[in-house]
């Protein structure tokens, strides 16, 4: 069962889908499992997806759209925050401790792609949070360093504040190209970012609210974040890591390894999808069935 819901971060509304295991009885304690999706990203599309299969074992969850996008409330539009995203996350665990159903002790995050870097970063001070899933983890500051001049995207990132300061509209630009042609003829060849487009601009993946806008001055704060950082004194939690050998050019195979490596925690694994891509662990069935297949018991033994 799917309920749409609603929680507070600071002065607005954060929209978000509670999923209720079959049979569920409100008078009993469930354990419960935030989902987090990636840039660009809502609810209802690879969070949600996950978010539905968890449930269907027992679990509660709950998929929410990051403040100022989606559904969700908050101004300005379009902007990709990273402590705005991460303080969502522990404002979705704030409305789980509300709900008489939910043990309270039994609460864990599980993101993809940056949500991954997000439920990595929140766990380093939200110790509510048990027990830590990621899949296809991306950390920010590796990714965007990687992927161009970003000392060049700051300069510009500057110039674009100052614009706008002065009464210039707020630049908005694509997350990616609109299509795999439009991508081509740009010359972009990157394997993994025709597989974006092959998820987020066709009737694959496509949700109308996810649509592909950015803030431009939102690279001047995730391109300096990384999510990884200190995860080495205060990542303690059991921690599962889902990644794919496919290698690509966004780096989750490379961030998998540095944030298993990395984080204290005790009980750590990670786990290799073999022949798996970045974006075959949003929706594919043979891919996310194994990835699933590690998570649940992961959950299921440490909450």
């Amino acid at each position: 069962m799917q309920k749409s819901v609603k929680f507070k971060n600071r002065d607005w509304e954060v929209a978000a889908d509670l999923y209720l295991p079959e049979g569920f009885n409100e008078k009993q304690k469930y354990s419960a499992i935030v989902c987090v999706h990636p840039g660009s990203s809502v609810k209802e599309q690879t969070a949600g997806y996950y978010a539905k299969k968890i449930s269907e074992e027992g679990f509660v969850t709950i998929a929410f759209d990051a403040s100022f996008q989606g559904e969700s409330g908050g101004e300005p539009r379009y902007l990709e925050d990273p402590a705005t995203r991460v303080e969502d996350i522990k404002c979705a665990v704030d409305y789980l401790t509300t709900l008489d159903f939910i043990d309270e002790n039994k609460i864990g995050v599980l993101g993809i792609c940056a949500g991954g870097g997000y439920a990595a970063n929140v766990a380093l001070t939200e110790k509510r949070i048990k027990a830590v899933g990621t899949v296809s983890a991306s950390n920010f500051s590796c990714a965007f360093a990687e992927s161009g001049d970003p000392l060049k995207m700051l300069e510009e990132v500057g110039k674009q504040r100052t614009a706008e300061a002065r009464g210039a509209e707020p630049l908005i630009t694509n997350w990616t190209p609109n299509s795999r042609e439009e991508a081509i003829q740009s010359g972009i060849t990157a394997s993994d970012m025709l597989e974006a487009i092959d998820y987020y601009r066709t009737p694959r993946g496509f949700h109308e609210r996810s649509n592909n806008k950015i803030l431009f001055k939102s690279m001047g704060s995730t391109i300096v974040f990384d999510a990884f950082n200190l995860a080495d004194y205060l990542l303690t939690q059991p921690l599962l890591i889902i990644v794919g050998d496919r290698v690509g050019e966004f780096g989750s195979y490379r961030d998998g390894f540095t944030l298993f490596n990395k984080a204290a925690s005790k009980d750590k694994n990670i786990y290799v999808v073999k022949g798996a891509g970045h974006y075959d662990l949003y929706d594919q069935p043979e891919a996310t069935s194994e990835a699933l297949g590690q998570l649940i018991p992961f959950f299921e033994k440490h909450l």
